[in-house]
């Protein structure tokens, strides 16, 4: 499914990548691994997924071209186990999440299953507002015109 979003950009400028990014969003947002993503703070976010089963050496994170990629594998067991019930999945997965411009992966952990991933926003300060100044231009003096008698 496409969306035409040329009327929101009629008095944009600079938001054509804005479309593009909707067209690479996944078509089906539920899946594996369920995930949270939170607002920690003014700046600040956290991604958290859920990985029961998986440690640190079978998750992979890498952040490329404004998206941050989560991929897990889980090392086969040496053992055959035969389950009664299997309902915990540990299979591979690969995760997708667009960043917006300015956005930095601070860090990682694992605890209790949960991989929970910092990410901030830093703006550089050619990237702030700034206030710009008008210049008042000097007034010329137009020459009178002779004056009738």
């Amino acid at each position: 499914m496409s969306y035409d979003f040329a009327p929101l950009f009629r008095t944009a400028v600079g938001f054509d990548r804005l479309a593009r990014l909707a067209d690479s969003l996944p078509q089906d947002a539920a899946g594996y691994p369920p995930y949270n993503i939170e607002k920690t703070g003014e700046d600040s976010y956290r991604v958290t997924l859920a990985v029961a089963g998986f440690g640190p050496d079978d998750i992979e994170l890498t952040v490329k071209d404004n998206a941050l990629l989560v991929s897990g594998k889980v090392a086969a067991a040496e053992e055959k186990t035969e389950f009664l019930h299997h309902g915990i999945a540990a299979r591979a997965f690969n995760r997708r999440f667009v960043l917006a411009e300015h956005m930095v992966v601070d860090g990682a952990e694992l605890v209790n299953g949960l991989l929970r991933v910092s990410i901030r926003r830093e703006v550089p300060e050619s990237a702030k507002p700034r206030r710009i100044a008008i210049n008042a231009a000097v007034a010329q003096k137009l020459p009178e015109l002779p004056q009738a008698a």
